[in-house]
Formats: C-alpha cells, structure tokens, sequence
C-alpha cells in the first residue's frame, strides 16, 4: 500500500491510497468503530473530489461506514470521453480496487459496498457480477445501469437501490429497464423534483439517506 496524509481532506481523517492492483487512486475515510465499507465509483469524468458524492460519503461515515472515493481514470486518461464510457475498464479498475480493500490488513474484515454515480453505476454493476464478487449492497445515483448489459445485470446478487431524480425522465426509463434485467433484490426511489445531478435544494441529502438505510438495512456476510 502507497499512502499520504491529507489533513486537509473532506474527512477527519483521509488518506490518498494508491490502489495498485487497480490503478486506481482514492481518498480513504475511515470512522472509529466501522463496520463496513464503501466504494465509490464516480461517473462522467468525475473524481474522488467529487462535491455530491463527499457529501454522501460524510453521510456514510457519520454511521460507521468507511468509505473510498475512486479515481478509476488518471487525469489523460479522463480527458478521452471514450474512456468516461468505457465501462468495461472502469468495471476491471473497481475489481482491482475491492480486490485491493479485500487483502488490506486494516480493511479485509470489513464487508464491501458499491456507490456507483451516472456512468459509475454501471461499471460498478459490472464489476459486481462476476463470479468471485463478494458485495454486500450497491446503491446507483443518477446512474446508468443499463450500460451494464443485461447479462451482466441478471448476474449481479447484490441487494440493489436505484436513486433517480424525478425530472430526469430519460433515466428513469434506462433504470425500470435495467430493473427488468436484474434478479437479485432490487429497487427504484424517485427523489421529487430533482434533476440529473441531484442540484436542487435538500435533494442531495435525500440520496445520502437513501443510501445510508440500504447500506445499514443489509449489511451481512457479502453474498
């Protein structure tokens, strides 16, 4: 493991980990007493210092869940929009990460979650259909899960929540879709009056709370 301090982190205490079976840079948030663990997968070109998501990762860790915000493209590599949907290679990077977590002394104890955001969700329900995934729960904002292919959707075992604004009809329609796809426990919250990134008033915070009670409500043995 590669790590710095960053004292100056949205976190009490953030490390900037390299995660090298991954490629992966994150920043790591770990409460006193956490009973588990939640990777980020961040969408559309956006990073581990995501504003959105520091705010639910804050919320997370508020609860006792540690939490690990992903870089899952270096910097060239985010300039090419090609790879922002790459979702296969942000599915191998998010493998490589919780692979990582897994064999960490400090963290292997620790069951995994995904938090995948727009075109994150979708490597995030990629990488949790595969055969050795062991994810406790995954929760998608404003996600894209349809990128996964519904193969890969049907495969997925982790208990899934899909958080979609109300006024973003086009993805509320690609998420009932990809719900179709998927047999494992899955279900759709539709924040009123929120937009694609979740800008509006209090809306963000409703996503923080929804993603708080699934994680809680299913945290057991990784399936």
């Amino acid at each position: 493991m590669n790590a710095s301090r960053n004292a100056a982190g949205p976190f009490e205490a953030v490390d900037a980990v390299t995660v090298e079976a991954g490629y992966a840079t994150g920043l790591l948030g770990i409460p006193p007493e956490a009973h588990g663990l939640v990777l980020f997968a961040h969408g559309s070109g956006s990073g581990r210092f995501s504003p959105r998501n520091t705010m639910v990762a804050q919320a997370l860790q508020r609860v006792g869940l540690a939490t690990l915000l992903l870089d899952l493209l270096r910097d060239g590599e985010a300039r090419d929009r090609r790879n922002v949907f790459d979702i296969t290679l942000l599915a191998k990077r998010l493998r490589g990460a919780t692979h990582w977590v897994q064999r960490a002394p400090h963290l292997a104890a620790l069951p995994v979650c995904y938090f995948g955001a727009i075109t994150g969700a979708g490597a995030a329900l990629l990488a949790a259909s595969a055969d050795d995934a062991r994810i406790t729960a995954i929760v998608s904002r404003g996600g894209r899960p349809d990128l996964a292919g519904a193969t890969a959707l049907a495969r997925v075992r982790a208990p899934t929540l899909l958080v979609v604004g109300s006024r973003d009809t086009a993805v509320i329609a690609l998420n009932r879709a990809a719900m179709r796809a998927m047999t494992c426990e899955c279900d759709m919250v539709i924040v009123p009056g929120a937009t694609h990134l979740f800008e509006e008033e209090v809306t963000l915070e409703q996503v923080a709370n929804h993603a708080v009670g699934w994680f809680l409500s299913h945290l057991r043995a990784p399936l």
